[in-house]
């Protein structure tokens, strides 16, 4: 039984010589493959490459179509402008100018475009005239002379415009100067009368810009003691009284033959109205002042006094009295 298994293995193995042979023919196999899989490459290489002729030569095969039609469309458009350029030439010569002349006479710088916007623009020109009117020439004239007649008026108006405005340069100058004149001799008096007002302090009036047409003023009162900033911090008194500077300080630049003055002394206490009254009496010097008043101190200081009394019921009556006379009388 061992003999017999012994035999079967033994036949099972390939005979030398045939091992032999598949190992050449298994090597011949593959060398085969590989030549078989670079031929393919090298069809699949003409083949793209067959292609990429193919596409090139439609693409130039469209090109030549293309530069065929633009040939025959050029060739059309050449016979369309010699048929334009004859009909242009026979019109030229029906106008009697020569195409020579007319090229000399042209600008180096002229285009196609220009000249034929100028011919669109003359044309519309041609157009908004309208139909020939015979009458032209005498409207004309007509019109030329009222023309005339307009240059003449508005020579007139120029001339008296800038008459005009060298008068309002003038009055400006003027005005400058003047409102200067007035502004420094009202503020030196305002400098002089406020420390007689208040028995101190200062006062000046201030220009609120450069340009004498446009500036404001602004008041600066500081009566004696005080260092305030704005003239809103002041009292009511010494308001009154810084305003009574002021106004004397004008009046004294312009005065008048009367003044009246209403209820000033309303808002002073005994020593202000002390000072006022003295104000008014070395001014009434030349000056008529007229003061409605009912403070006792003020009336004092008065020539005249006036008063309204009801000696009846109903029945008011006007009363006047001369202090110098009735102190004459109280004296004898």
């Amino acid at each position: 039984m061992k003999g017999v298994q012994q035999g079967i293995e033994e036949s099972e193995r390939p005979i030398p010589e045939l091992e032999t042979q598949l190992k050449t023919q298994l090597a011949s196999r593959v060398g085969v493959e590989q030549e078989l899989t670079q031929a393919r490459g090298n069809l699949e290489t003409l083949e793209s490459g067959i292609r990429t002729l193919e596409a090139q030569r439609s693409s130039v095969a469209e090109g030549v179509a293309k530069v065929r039609e633009g040939l025959e469309a050029e060739r059309v458009q050449r016979q369309g402008m010699a048929v334009q350029e004859s009909n242009l030439l026979e019109q030229l010569g029906s106008t009697g100018h020569e195409l020579e002349v007319v090229q000399q006479g042209m600008p180096d710088e002229a285009t196609e475009a220009a000249w034929v916007e100028e011919i669109e623009r003359m044309s519309r020109r041609i157009q908004r005239l309208g139909a020939i009117n015979l009458a032209a020439i005498e409207e004309f004239d007509t019109e030329s002379e009222r023309k005339n007649y307009l240059d003449a008026q508005a020579a007139d108006l120029e001339e008296a415009l800038d008459t005009l405005l060298e008068v309002m340069q003038k009055i400006d100058k003027e005005t400058r100067v003047r409102f200067k004149e007035t502004f420094d001799a009202v503020n030196t008096k305002l400098g002089e009368l406020f420390p007689k007002v208040f028995g101190g302090g200062s006062a000046t009036l201030e220009l609120t810009g450069d340009d004498m047409l446009d500036t404001g003023v602004t008041l600066m009162a500081r009566p004696p003691g005080k260092k305030n900033s704005s003239i809103h911090l002041l009292s009511g008194g010494e308001k009154a009284m810084t305003a009574v500077a002021l106004i004397f300080a004008i009046f004294h630049l312009n005065p008048s033959p009367v003044c009246l003055l209403d209820e000033v002394d309303a808002p002073l206490d005994d020593m202000n109205v002390t000072r006022f009254a003295a104000l008014i009496r070395e001014m009434s010097e030349s000056v008529q002042f007229l003061v409605i008043t009912h403070n006792k101190i003020t009336m004092e200081m008065a020539d005249y006094l006036m008063g309204v009394t009801m000696h009846e019921a109903g029945v008011s009556r006007l009363v006047s009295v001369d202090v110098d006379a009735a102190a004459a009388l109280a004296i004898a």
